[in-house]
């Protein structure tokens, strides 16, 4: 259970005043020695990014073999002031991935100490813009995607679990969480039986599986529409790449506040946890790689999906 570190990071994110600073200090307090926080100034204001190692006990930080999990947190923003008041519901993103931190942190502390590191990055702005989008509006960021990348995917990661608040569509329909397909180069493989396992035992429901398109494992600034930046840390990397959505029964603007569920945000942050601990312990697969070397044998390359495209050049 993680509900307690969930409302210590909601608490600690739903203020005007907060900073990179802050929750860094939070992680530091319980632990982590390895947190960092950059603050990055773009045209819409600037935010900062925070980035903490959880070291395992044969973590390949310390000269271990144990595979090396990415926890990133999406978002535009924690907050749309002026605008909107309080904690907006894309901030799930960076609430659960502090959240998991957190929680790992307590764990290690406790004497539970996992396989392998776990990278957790986020960022935090309580300031971001508000952007028209259809059928309600999204939170924008003061800084481009491309930026977000670099500051969060970390080339230590060997997978990424990318989680972000996805109300604001139409078609992934029910309160709670699901995950997507994996995506590696550009290619949307088929969903991993491990994590539906993880998914099914950490929600006690049938799985949800997010049905993610070609437009969304593409980067932004192409002129196609996303469903949300959740997939955007696979144009980024090479390894493997698998969306945790956070999504509710009806279309919710992600400025909205009052509209983050604490519940479905712990369940997001114990699953996340739960594939951390199978994933360094190499059982969990995000992926076939036998079928991966096939498709890429058949097909070739798609790594081209991760670029701006002909309109670029």
């Amino acid at each position: 259970m993680a509900m307690r570190q969930v409302l210590e990071v909601y608490e600690l994110l739903d203020s005007a005043k907060v900073t990179g600073r802050a929750a860094a200090e939070l992680l530091r307090n319980r632990g982590i020695d390895t947190v960092e926080v950059t603050t990055i100034k773009g045209k819409k204001g600037s935010t900062d990014f925070i980035k903490a190692t959880i070291l395992g006990l044969n973590g390949k930080s310390e000269g271990g073999k144990s595979s090396t999990l990415g926890i990133i947190g999406r978002l535009g923003g924690v907050g749309a002031r002026p605008e909107r008041v309080g904690l907006v519901s894309d901030a799930d993103g960076a609430v659960t991935a502090l959240s998991c931190a957190l929680k790992l942190a307590d764990m290690k502390r406790s004497g539970d100490d996992l396989k392998g590191d776990v990278i957790v990055a986020t960022h935090i702005c309580p300031n971001s813009p508000v952007e028209p989008h259809e059928p309600v509006p999204f939170m924008g960021s003061p800084v481009d995607m491309k930026i977000m990348n670099e500051h969060e995917v970390d080339p230590k990661m060997d997978a990424v679990l990318s989680i972000d608040a996805t109300k604001g569509n139409r078609i992934i329909k029910f309160k709670g969480v699901s995950i997507t397909p994996t995506v590696k180069e550009g290619y949307i493989l088929k969903v991993s039986n491990d994590l539906v396992n993880i998914l099914e035992w950490v929600t006690g429901t049938l799985p949800r599986i997010v049905p993610i398109t070609t437009q969304d494992i593409t980067p932004y600034g192409n002129g196609l529409d996303h469903m949300n930046s959740i997939m955007q840390p696979c144009v980024a990397t090479t390894v493997p790449v698998v969306g945790v959505a956070i999504t509710s029964d009806v279309p919710v603007p992600g400025c909205a506040t009052g509209a983050s569920h604490v519940v479905d945000i712990e369940c997001a942050a114990r699953f996340c946890i739960e594939v951390a601990k199978a994933f360094g312990e190499r059982k969990c697969r995000f992926y076939d790689e036998r079928e991966f070397g096939l498709i890429m044998e058949l097909y070739g390359s798609m790594r081209h999906l991760g670029t701006l495209g002909k309109a670029a050049e």
